[in-house]
């Protein structure tokens, strides 16, 4: 494939596309965080990563998760609880509603349980594209400035070659975003998922 795209070694990975995030039933949304920009996303992306797997390429899900505890309390680091005091028992829980993958790009073909915020940070992302040879991360998700710059940092640290989805991103503030992607373009490829589309097609 052309511009070095081969899809047997690429996947998308998106960054934290779940419930509790985007639902208005979910975490976030039952405390009034959220924003127009995010709940674009899973729209946008979805079209890059049907192209991606109908050429035999990958799409894997990093989902942020609460740990949870004895008697279902969850383990949340102390800046995390500060930052989000409204987080709570169930919230962020494996096998729950609002940790799962929103519908709208569900079944993923792998999901990783990501507990900070790189995926790649004591999960098991790495030895998944070790284990089906992807070298190259198509990425898209929330939030620009945390999962989605720690991922691709760390993504570059380990040598896989990344491209950053600049409208297949988002945060809660457009300058931050827009600063971020600033930021990112010494470590990673930046386009837009119309771009990213024409280099599938």
């Amino acid at each position: 494939m052309s511009d070095g795209i081969v899809p047997s070694r690429t996947a998308v990975l998106t960054i934290d596309l779940q419930n509790d995030f985007l639902h208005p039933e979910g975490a976030y949304g039952r405390a009034g965080q959220t924003a127009d920009q995010i709940l674009a996303l899973p729209a946008r992306i979805r079209p890059v990563i049907d192209a991606l797997r109908a050429k035999g390429g990958t799409y894997v899900s990093a989902q942020f998760t609460l740990v949870p505890g004895p008697g279902g309390e969850p383990l949340i680091a102390p800046h995390l609880k500060k930052l989000r005091p409204f987080l709570a028992k169930g919230d962020f829980a494996p096998g729950s509603f609002g940790h799962d993958l929103v519908n709208a790009l569900a079944p993923a073909d792998y999901t990783v349980e990501k507990v900070a915020y790189s995926a790649l940070y004591q999960t098991r992302l790495e030895y998944i594209l070790r284990a089906t040879g992807i070298d190259k991360l198509i990425i898209g998700g929330i939030v620009t400035n945390g999962g989605v710059a720690s991922t691709v940092r760390d993504a570059h640290l380990r040598n896989f070659h990344t491209i950053l989805l600049s409208d297949g991103c988002a945060a809660f503030r457009q300058d931050v975003h827009d600063a971020t992607l600033l930021s990112l373009g010494s470590v990673t490829e930046i386009m837009t998922c119309a771009e990213a589309l024409e280099r599938l097609s």
